[in-house]
């Protein structure tokens, strides 16, 4: 008897990565992108892009003329993300996590929201409590993936120029590896969440003297008029952080006497 072999597809893939894809990858993206980093970014200096996704950000930083180092463990995604940056041969692509050591961690994937893969399952558990969009978000399956931490990657590429973290509450994690301060950086803030955007920001301020900014959602604007201390920023998140739902904070290690020319 003829046996009939079918290949089934999980749907919620597709419709994850092609709403990724609708996001993310929209090429009408890159200009201003471009424009809102350009600041940011020393060509002479490596960028590390940790939780790079589909990068969107990789490719603006590339395209600014840096060495891209782009982390992004989730299978699925590399061959897109590794297409995208085809034309940049400084851009570098690494399956690995970033996190407080060396080692292995575990990767919890959301096959209709492939932007929200976490290695912090107390993250994950507390963020669908306190946040309603994130209220029917699944983490149906996880793969082991290597984990390394931010000295790591210093060791092996230098200090970075700048370096975004957005790793879906692993955020304290990635700067926990972290010895010495960087230029600078941003990293995710999520309504319901904020006590570890807070965190963060104790652990920069235990490195350096920073100055800080943030954004709203996906727009590539910063909300504040001028560059705030830890202090002012914490102002912001507790009066504003919850009713602006998500975004990013930007921090910049300051020097003595150094105009601020970022208004």
């Amino acid at each position: 008897m003829d046996r009939e072999y079918v290949v089934v597809i999980n749907p919620s893939r597709w419709i994850g990565l092609a709403r990724s894809l609708l996001i993310y990858a929209a090429p009408w993206r890159q200009p201003g992108l471009r424009r809102f980093y350009a600041p940011l970014i020393d060509p002479t200096r490596a960028v590390f892009d940790i939780g790079a996704h589909l990068g969107d950000r990789s490719l603006a930083f590339a395209a600014l003329g840096a060495p891209v180092i782009a982390l992004e463990p989730q299978p699925a995604l590399r061959p897109l993300l590794a297409w995208r940056l085809r034309r940049y041969p400084r851009a570098r692509i690494s399956d690995e996590a970033v996190g407080g050591h060396v080692g292995e961690v575990s990767l919890a994937l959301s096959d209709r929201h492939p932007t929200l893969a976490s290695i912090n399952t107390q993250w994950r558990e507390e963020i669908r409590r306190r946040n309603a969009s994130f209220a029917h978000v699944d983490w149906e399956r996880s793969v082991t993936v290597p984990m390394v931490t931010l000295e790591t990657l210093i060791a092996r590429h230098g200090v970075p120029g700048f370096c975004k973290i957005d790793v879906e509450g692993a955020e304290e994690a990635v700067l926990d590896g972290l010895k010495q301060a960087l230029p600078a950086l941003s990293f995710e803030y999520v309504a319901g969440s904020l006590g570890r955007a807070r965190g963060c920001v104790n652990r920069l301020e235990a490195l350096g003297d920073y100055r800080y900014n943030v954004t709203i959602g996906e727009q590539r604007r910063f909300v504040l008029d001028n560059w705030q201390p830890a202090s002012g920023l914490f102002e912001w998140l507790a009066s504003a952080g919850e009713a602006a739902g998500s975004g990013d904070v930007y921090a910049r290690l300051t020097a003595p006497d150094a105009p601020d020319t970022r208004r």
